[in-house]
């Protein structure tokens, strides 16, 4: 799934295109950004410039036609803190809409600091913790409190770095009443969360943003090391508060001589070094490491999660409908997928598949026996061809492939796992479906009454065999046993092992 963002800033307007997978990799397709400064000056007037708008606009529509070229599915476009607070944002949306058809959605800081959290939390783990995310943006600060993976609270502050230096360090270099005030400032915006912090005993801030990753750049360039990839260096809180004492000495000219600093931020990279240090200083966290994955990123996994979670619902409504087709209630099918789930879950590790495929190995039980309506003893046959020609909505090619496939090898007398429909699945996909079906054979030998006799599935294994140990109620299974053992033979082969059944 090709999905793009678009992060219309206070500073820049960003594009962020991305291949994303149902497990949610992602693979960055391209990234774009223009410098236009919707902040400038809107943070003090409450308005955003004409010519501000006018270069926004043009971006935008280049945007769009990037988009367009790069084969993208879906766009979703937001706008933070300076359009937010813009008395004639309302304006600027209808221009945009008509000029480049582009729909812009006005977040609110909590929104934009959930969405960084779900970044964050994709990009690094963040089990632990407590870590302090912190996205410095041109016009707004977002901060969230994270342990073991859940936001403990969040929170969003006007201290962005273009509002900071506007408002407070007016000199060049700002004097040190103006540094005095903002350090005041901060305080009363942000010393409350600060404090819980530390009493919450932070372990490291992380900065999900390009204005306070700065500062980690020139950290390391300070320590001699080539500036490559900056995700995941780190920055001791003494290097930065010898960062912040440097560079709040020296003016404009001298701060863009400082090594590893962005040309682009120099006149906003004093006020984000007082913000990095105070947040340092205050919440206790020992160190700062980057995070290149933030807002645009996870616009994208949202995005993408919406989308998996409305095809999955297609894809499962689709099967049950073709279930209920031709096997009515499909009693037996459905407990045939519980046990081929369990299964799943004890060999998966073993036999090397993915996530992914356990939830085509649980359609393929609901629909193993549909081909019953047309005929007992070929069943399997038939099973495959109506799941072939069913029109099944939400999957792809290759995945009817692998389910039908499974069905028409569940029974050992016509597994055919060499016939050329097998062939002609890539090496990888074939090994996972011969799995699937190995899996079946066993998991509808274990309900071969009918009667759902067979309640758990456990595996056990030992140098050169597998033990399955199946537990049932007050009834004996033991034509489920009996079958199985006749089924047994593929699982066996795949795992390499010897494979016993018992109650």
């Amino acid at each position: 799934m090709r999905l793009a963002a678009i992060d219309v800033g206070s500073n820049s307007v960003h594009l962020l295109i991305g291949d994303v997978s149902r497990e949610g990799h992602l693979e960055v397709v391209e990234r774009v950004k223009e410098m236009v400064r919707l902040g400038r000056q809107s943070f003090i007037t409450g308005q955003l410039s004409e010519q501000a708008m006018e270069l926004a606009v043009r971006v935008l529509a280049h945007f769009r036609r990037v988009a367009e070229l790069r084969h993208v599915d879906r766009v979703r476009a937001v706008a933070t803190s300076a359009v937010r607070e813009a008395s004639n944002r309302a304006k600027f949306i209808e221009r945009i809409r008509r000029e480049t058809g582009v729909e812009v959605e006005v977040i609110s800081g909590r929104e934009e600091a959930r969405l960084i959290y779900r970044a964050a939390q994709q990009a690094l783990g963040l089990e632990g913790g407590p870590h302090l995310l912190v996205d410095l943006g041109g016009g707004s600060l977002e901060l969230v409190l994270v342990k073991d993976r859940q936001a403990l609270w969040m929170k969003s502050a006007k201290l962005g770095a273009a509002r900071m230096s506007e408002r407070f360090l007016q000199g060049d270099p700002p004097s040190p009443a103006q540094y005095k005030r903002l350090e005041t400032h901060f305080e009363q915006k942000i010393g409350e969360q600060m404090r819980a912090a530390r009493r919450a005993g932070v372990l490291r801030a992380v900065g999900t943003s390009g204005t306070i990753n700065t500062l980690i750049a020139m950290a390391r360039a300070s320590r001699g090391e080539e500036l490559g990839a900056l995700h995941g260096s780190t920055a001791s809180a003494a290097e930065i508060a010898r960062l912040r004492r440097k560079i709040v000495s020296l003016n404009a000219a001298a701060r863009l001589a400082l090594p590893g600093i962005d040309a682009k931020r120099t006149d906003q990279v004093a006020a984000a070094a007082m913000l990095g240090d105070f947040v340092l200083r205050h919440s206790g966290a020992r160190h700062l490491v980057a995070c290149q994955w933030a807002l645009r990123e996870g616009m994208l996994l949202e995005m993408a999660e919406a989308d998996n979670s409305s095809t999955a619902e297609t894809r499962r409504s689709t099967v049950n409908a073709l279930a209920g087709r031709f096997a009515d209630h499909n009693a037996h099918g459905r407990h045939v997928a519980k046990l081929a789930l369990m299964l799943f879950d004890a060999t998966a590790t073993a036999l090397k598949l993915p996530e992914s495929s356990r939830e085509l190995l649980e359609y393929a039980a609901l629909l193993h026996d549909i081909g019953h309506s047309i005929d007992h003893d070929r069943h399997n046959r038939h099973s495959y061809y109506l799941v072939k020609n069913a029109d099944l909505l939400g999957f792809e090619p290759f995945e009817i492939e692998m389910i039908a496939l499974s069905l028409r090898a569940h029974r050992k007398q016509s597994a055919l796992l060499d016939s050329p429909e097998w062939q002609a699945l890539s090496a990888g996909k074939r090994r996972i479906a011969r799995a699937m079906a190995a899996i079946l054979r066993v998991a509808d030998a274990l309900d071969r009454s009918h009667r759902s006799i067979v309640k758990t599935i456990t595996v056990t294994y030992s140098p050169g065999r597998a033990q399955i140990e199946i537990g049932s109620g007050r009834e004996q299974p033991d034509l489920e046993l009996w079958t199985c053992e006749k089924r047994i033979d593929l699982l066996a082969k795949l795992l390499d092992r010897r494979v016993t059944v018992q109650n």
